[in-house]
């Protein structure tokens, strides 16, 4: 009888975590801006630039807010959702399993899982496409004048 306790215990005891296990306390999130190369601001701490993956903990939502000079900042709110994980923790691992995981966050998951900042406003941007022996110059601006004249439409060649 003994020999069968042992390993009863280590299993209960290991089922007892199932979402930790699963899910882990941190979350990756994904952070994309156009243009590229902004600054990424985790609940008012800098992260890094984009593009890049913010590593976040699953206990708390996190505010993300994505800046750059001459754009408007892209400001969004990551909240936490239970985790269908902890349901099969519940069943399996009892109540031990829920208070390890409710205490790290891992039975939470954070969403958006991926953030993809479009940042409006902005300088003019110019680009140079070379053809034949003239120079044809692309001007491009997120907030057009509307004292200006459309004088053609760019599409996509066929």
């Amino acid at each position: 009888m003994k020999k069968f306790l042992v390993p009863l215990l280590v299993l209960s005891i290991s089922l007892t975590n199932c979402t930790t296990i699963i899910n882990g306390s941190k979350q990756s999130v994904s952070v994309l801006s156009r243009p590229t190369g902004a600054d990424v601001y985790v609940d008012g701490q800098l992260a890094g630039k984009t593009p890049m993956y913010a590593n976040v903990k699953r206990k708390n939502g996190h505010a993300i807010r994505v800046v750059m000079d001459g754009y408007e900042p892209y400001e969004v709110g990551l909240t936490r959702k239970l985790d269908g994980w902890v349901f099969g923790n519940i069943i399996f691992g009892g109540i031990i399993g829920l208070i390890i995981d409710a205490s790290t966050g891992s039975m939470y998951k954070l969403t958006p899982k991926e953030i993809k900042a479009r940042l409006a406003g902005g300088d003019t941007q110019t680009t140079s496409v070379e053809h034949q022996k003239d120079g044809v110059y692309i001007l491009v601006t997120m907030n057009p004048d509307p004292s200006w004249e459309k004088i053609g439409t760019l599409e996509k060649a066929k």
